[in-house]
């Protein structure tokens, strides 16, 4: 079952009232100290919120509009806008991360992963970081595949974790958080 909008965000609301963290995400980034985040595929606007929280400048883009509506009533304030990763228009050099967490590379349309990269590439500032977490399956793309896609728009690797809360890589995990820089 695909869970939208208030649905996908209560799951995370009730994970929280039992006391779970779920910023990992928005503390991974928060550790990098950007002045301006783009939380690309933001969903329901859990990261973005979460980095304006701790007073990052934040823009979220989404491809769904049942998303962003439950991110637009959760932070009104905040920009958000409607957009295919693969061919939003961004500015150029504006952010000091990229993030694409919460699965984000394994649900773009198959086949778009490098248009995506080379789409989002250009909005990092020099010397920025696009990072992005999402679960290894053998349907959707690997940890190569995305080191290439990286590669072709320019960016370099910085960091390999398995986690959010920075725990090593291993080869033959099932979850991968990379960091590559604009150099």
């Amino acid at each position: 079952m695909h869970l939208r909008g208030d649905d996908y965000d209560a799951r995370f609301t009730e994970r929280a009232a039992a006391g779970l963290d779920v910023h990992g995400e928005a503390a991974f980034v928060a550790a990098l100290a950007p002045a301006a985040v783009l939380d690309a595929g933001c969903g329901t606007g859990r990261v973005a919120i979460e980095l304006a929280r701790r007073g990052i400048a934040v823009v979220g883009v989404d491809v769904d509009p049942v998303m962003l509506a439950t991110a637009r009533a959760k932070a009104p304030d905040l920009d958000w806008r409607l957009g295919d990763l693969a061919s939003v228009a961004l500015p150029p050099d504006r952010f000091d991360v990229v993030v694409l967490a919460g699965n984000v590379m394994i649900f773009v349309e198959p086949g778009t992963e490098a248009a995506v990269v080379a789409n989002l590439a250009p909005s990092l500032a020099p010397g920025g970081a696009l990072v992005a977490g999402f679960e290894l399956r053998a349907d959707r793309i690997d940890v190569a595949g995305y080191d290439r896609c990286c590669a072709e728009a320019g960016l370099e690797p910085a960091e390999r974790w398995s986690t959010w809360d920075r725990r090593p890589w291993s080869t033959g995990g099932d979850y991968v958080v990379s960091v590559h820089r604009r150099p």
